[in-house]
């Protein structure tokens, strides 16, 4: 197969997570809940890599550090390119979509994994291509698979090569190991055998094949594009090539979709109550996409009229910590009347290339990204709506530039709940005793950030506001929330084993 390849990178050959959290090239302070990736794929259109590209492109929130796309043509057979860094960067020139030529591809962006200490290898870059007895296939993964060390090591044993670190990989020595008849049967089975979460996009010479895990964690839409079929992590990759959105793929299921005969649907898997993750509510999704049938722009503005009730406060001015606390921000002033304004001013050229050179820019953190409008903050009293808080490191500097700039106060007011847990179904996230929540009671992180007042929504009030009326269920929650709740719907087996967590905090 034809690739356009990039050189490597040193990466750890542990396929886990580790117990710290990279500083990723957005977040010069490691403290924000980072997805790790979004999947994009299209069939019947041509020059698919063109639409792949513009798809990854709107899909750069989930995966900053690295892309990646395959793609079928009948002349030239499977082509693959796989690049470090942001689409815009590698994926935009003639010369390399000339090289991508096929009206079927799939492709993929990440961010490493905190056991690669932000560096993503190459040869960790997705999608993954396998060749079969009956043809190739490609197939690239949005979410973690909780057993991939038992399962790698299960597959080493029994003769198995890998050539990266991503657990993703055991889908292909899977499918590879099955004795299906076609690749979507030999995709089936493997995934049987996978737990955890996942999304995943794959595509064999002529056939475009998405599956969600039973529990439907993470994210995955359909769409339609002319005479053609679009999957996609978000509704807002589609619009940016003009796909209808036809809807969302439900949880535990599976399609098979070719320009001849469109989309064939089954259910693989036993039912299961979805478990869809509320923080793709809270921050990970775009504000312009659609979830569940609900804007989240919509829902993001009625957390913030939740918590406005929930916790209010006596202030001059409501200020969103950009971009990620602004409809909270939004919301949180149309319900309590105090006026919404930009105090805080976010530069939007920030890149990796220019935090490198030296460690003094580095050290200068948020102050690379962040800037507070001295005007308009001087002598008032401050509400700063942020969508969580994880280490708190951030949440400090941002409090300390608002008071170098002249505030009489500063009130903190978070559009989530306490993070108190490690997510393990495909978000970054620190060990457990790092998480700020974790170790200190809402005074306590008070005192800690030095603010005049901290309030968190909580966990009912952030269901109300994701439409469930009544809040949370306790005995069988809507939502995957065990950032919050410590409740994991999918024991984290690997994790059990290597002694990042109890099996009695798992159930």
């Amino acid at each position: 197969m034809p690739e356009a390849t990039s050189p490597a990178t040193p990466t750890s050959a542990c396929p886990g997570r580790a117990p710290d959290l990279p500083a990723h090239p957005f977040d010069p302070d490691g403290d924000k809940l980072h997805e790790e990736c979004g999947v994009f794929g299209v069939v019947g259109i041509t020059e698919a890599s063109n639409f792949v590209a513009l798809g990854l492109h709107a899909l750069q929130h989930r995966g900053q550090e690295a892309g990646g796309i395959v793609t079928y043509d009948s002349h030239t057979g499977f082509n693959q390119a796989r690049r470090m860094g942001l689409v815009r960067d590698n994926f935009t020139s003639a010369d390399m979509m000339a090289l991508l030529p096929g009206q079927i591809g799939i492709g993929h962006v990440r961010y490493s994994t905190a056991g690669h200490k932000g560096q993503t290898a190459i040869r960790d870059v997705q999608p993954f291509f396998g060749e079969f007895s009956m043809g190739g296939a490609a197939i690239a993964h949005n979410g973690n698979i909780t057993n991939a060390v038992a399962l790698r090591r299960e597959l080493i044993e029994r003769g198995s090569i890998f050539q990266s670190s991503s657990d993703s990989e055991c889908i292909i020595h899977l499918m590879a190991r099955s004795m299906g008849r076609t690749i979507p049967d030999r995709m089936e089975e493997a995934l049987r055998k996978v737990e955890g979460a996942f999304s995943v996009v794959a595509m064999t010479q002529s056939k475009l094949v998405g599956c969600r895990d039973p529990l439907g964690v993470r994210p995955l839409v359909l769409g339609k594009l002319g005479d053609g079929w679009v999957l996609s992590s978000e509704t807002c990759a589609l619009d940016i090539v003009g796909a209808d959105f036809v809807r969302e793929i439900e949880p535990g299921e599976m399609v098979v979709i070719s320009a001849e005969e469109g989309v064939q649907s089954h259910y693989p898997f036993r039912r299961a109550k979805s478990r869809f993750c509320i923080f793709e509510h809270v921050y990970f999704s775009r504000p312009d996409s659609i979830l569940g049938g609900r804007s989240v722009y919509e829902t993001r503005e009625a957390i913030g009229r939740e918590l406005a009730k929930e916790a209010p406060v006596d202030a001059d001015l409501v200020c969103p910590v950009p971009d990620s606390g602004t409809p909270a921000a939004i919301g949180f002033s149309l319900e309590s009347g105090i006026p919404y304004a930009m105090g805080i001013i976010r530069n939007q050229y920030m890149g990796r290339t220019f935090i490198e050179p030296s460690e003094q820019i580095r050290n200068m953190g948020v102050r690379l990204k962040l800037n507070v409008n001295r005007a308009l903050i001087r002598g008032k009293r401050v509400i700063l709506v942020d969508d969580s808080v994880v280490r708190g490191t951030t949440s400090q500097k941002i409090k300390e530039m608002i008071l170098e700039a002249g505030a009489a106060e500063v009130h903190f007011r978070i559009a989530s709940p306490p993070t108190q847990w490690p997510c393990f179904y495909g978000v970054d996230t620190p060990e457990r005793e790092k998480l700020l929540a974790a170790t200190m009671t809402e005074d306590e992180m008070r005192d800690h950030l030095g603010v005049d007042s901290l309030k968190f929504i909580s966990l009912d009030g952030l269901y109300r506001a994701v439409g469930e009326a009544r809040g949370r269920d306790a005995t069988s929650p809507q939502y995957c929330d065990a950032c919050f709740s410590g409740d994991y719907p999918v024991a984290p087996s690997d994790m059990i084993e290597r002694g990042f967590i109890t099996r009695t905090a798992a159930e």
